[in-house]
């Protein structure tokens, strides 16, 4: 088992008010699987996200990352877990500007230790392997919206991850596009990466194998396959915010 969340919590502390943005959330997640989290705004699925990718610590509750209490850790063997186990794709890229994009790609291997040489050659790799092997030696800004965010799967699967955390990883690109990272999504799920993707659009947890439904801080329903095709009817002349 990848992923096993028993009964988490988050809970914020906002001067006097406690906000509880997740209530006691539980489910598995197997090697290999494709997971769509899935709800709207305040539902609890970028906490969720971010207490997955061991960017932040529950309130309560436990959760193991591929047999590992991450509850139980202190910041440096987190900082460790979440190098070797864990990618990012965010809506956003967090690609750094004054860098190359084979520099970009190779920071994460910094952190890990490996030398310049090693470091270079395994980003020359990944680059090639999302079909953009011309454009190592340009900055972000010279890149389109979507090469951009190849460069960023690149960088997220450069350290060869258990599992990669998208969020909301076509916000902020134009359909055609968005279904070309989305396919590259899915093909790197059919060779065996484990994808948790975190979504409003129904359209974009349809790739999924399995959906998590959340609403305000719970998991609301799970559906499997073609049961969430299901979901349209429910989010149609909804607002998808």
């Amino acid at each position: 088992m990848l992923v096993r969340v028993r009964d988490l919590a988050r809970t914020y502390r906002m001067g006097e008010t406690e906000v509880h943005a997740l209530r006691g959330v539980s489910f598995e997640v197997e090697h290999g699987e494709f997971v769509a989290i899935m709800g709207p705004s305040g539902s609890g699925k970028s906490t969720l996200m971010h207490l997955l990718g061991c960017l932040d610590r529950p309130s309560a509750g436990s959760y193991a990352l591929d047999g590992t209490f991450v509850e139980r850790l202190d910041d440096v063997a987190l900082s460790r877990l979440r190098n070797r186990k864990v990618g990012f794709v965010f809506q956003a890229f967090n690609l750094i500007m004054q860098l190359s994009v084979l520099e970009n790609i190779e920071v994460p291997l910094i952190y890990m230790g490996i030398d310049r040489v090693q470091r270079r050659e395994m980003s020359r790799a990944m680059l090639e392997a999302v079909g953009l092997g011309h454009r190592g030696n340009h900055r972000p800004n010279e890149l389109s919206g979507g090469e951009n965010q190849r460069v960023a799967i690149a960088r997220a699967l450069v350290t060869n991850p258990q599992v990669i955390f998208a969020d909301e990883p076509t916000g902020n690109l134009d359909t055609k596009t968005g279904r070309e990272i989305m396919e590259i999504l899915r093909d790197l799920n059919e060779r065996g990466t484990t994808i948790i993707l975190v979504t409003h659009e129904i359209d974009k947890a349809k790739w999924a194998n399995r959906l998590i439904h959340m609403q305000d801080g719970r998991v609301l329903r799970e559906l499997h396959g073609g049961e969430i095709q299901q979901l349209r009817d429910l989010f149609q002349g909804l607002p998808q915010n």
